[in-house]
């Protein structure tokens, strides 16, 4: 017990698994591979960032049989543009990404708002849990849309 305690004093990711992992997702943009006409997947890092990038996009309620899936940071994309606003965004995506995304270990969550319009810019930096590579960071635009 004694010996996992330090564990975890030295590595910062001693408390996530470890195990080393593949990861694998479809791309969206459903291209064909030229030789064996499957959809090519996105691996490991790009499967991941893929993932985040979803999960923030999707709002509250849209995917069937997972209502609270998801993020309502389209309804304060309207609100006056305030460093409160932007720190409800950020705690909100951090969250979010928290109890949805477990291949990640979230570092820094930056929201700010570009001048004179209704758009979020995004950016995200975490770390892979279970691979070998260096901190990742997204930044994406996040504009408002109304059906």
């Amino acid at each position: 017990m004694a010996e996992a305690e330090q564990l975890r004093k030295i590595l910062p990711t001693a408390g996530k698994s470890t195990i080393s992992r593949t990861f694998k997702d479809i791309s969206l943009s459903f291209r064909r591979h030229p030789v064996t006409n499957d959809i090519v997947p996105l691996k490991n890092d790009d499967a991941v960032k893929r993932s985040v990038v979803n999960l923030v996009r999707t709002r509250m309620g849209e995917r069937f049989f997972q209502p609270i899936l998801g993020a309502n940071i389209e309804n304060q994309m309207f609100e006056l543009q305030s460093p409160e606003i932007a720190q409800s965004v950020e705690q909100e995506v951090r969250v979010l990404l928290d109890n949805y995304e477990p291949r990640i270990d979230t570092t820094e969550v930056l929201v700010t708002f570009p001048p004179d319009s209704n758009e979020l810019l995004v950016n995200i930096s975490y770390d892979i849990v279970g691979l070998p590579f260096p901190t990742q960071n997204i930044e994406f635009l996040l504009q408002p849309t109304r059906v």
